[in-house]
């Protein structure tokens, strides 16, 4: 058993052997929401390997490299998007889940750009995170060359609304300017969720 002091938590379902197990780095500032979410993933399926901080998540990273990463904005120490830059070098293969409670779509921007594969809201819904793993790209880097489907109309439109909304650096007004439609039209169009496809 671990020391009471250590802030790396490890949970593993005995249903179904470890080596079978996709694994998951969770780190989340929050108690709370890091012992549901280790629970949740436990149950189904996943070994979970839970850190309160981006020092300890990145040190949990470097022991063994997870399948994927569950990062929260506001970890203590680099933060959320600080410990997506960092993982990328210590653990390539590693699929990032970002989280936000902000809802910013200029950190989820941000979060792509540095090597997450996923954006989710908090509070996150457990059966979109676990459907996110288990949809995740799983597959070796030679393998991820084939080419992407192409997306819906919709799902375009949402996309290019958000790198205009990054190229401004978050400023809806100056974004509505550059697309060329009403400042409230955008706002009302941001806060619809993105098209599934």
């Amino acid at each position: 058993m671990m020391p009471a002091t250590m802030a790396v938590e490890r949970t593993a379902s005995s249903a179904v052997p470890m080596a079978t197990m996709p694994s998951v780095l969770l780190v989340d500032h929050d108690a709370g929401c890091r012992d549901s979410l280790s629970r949740v993933l436990r149950e189904r399926g996943f070994s979970v390997v839970a850190a309160a901080s981006a020092a300890d998540g990145l040190a949990a990273a470097e022991r063994q490299p997870p399948d994927f990463a569950v990062v929260d904005a506001d970890v203590p120490g680099d933060g959320g998007l600080g410990l997506i830059a960092a993982l990328g070098p210590v653990s390539p293969r590693t699929k990032v889940v970002f989280m936000n409670r902000a809802g910013s779509i200029a950190a989820a921007v941000e979060a792509v750009q540095r090597g997450a594969y996923h954006y989710l809201a908090k509070p996150v819904d457990t059966a979109e995170l676990v459907a996110t793993l288990r949809s995740g790209p799983r597959t070796a880097p030679e393998e991820t060359t084939r080419a992407a489907p192409t997306p819906s109309l919709a799902r375009a439109v949402w996309e290019h609304m958000q790198r205009v909304l990054a190229d401004c650096d978050g400023n809806v007004s100056a974004t509505a300017r550059r697309l060329g439609i009403a400042r409230r039209t955008l706002q009302l169009k941001l806060k619809k969720y993105p098209p599934r496809n």
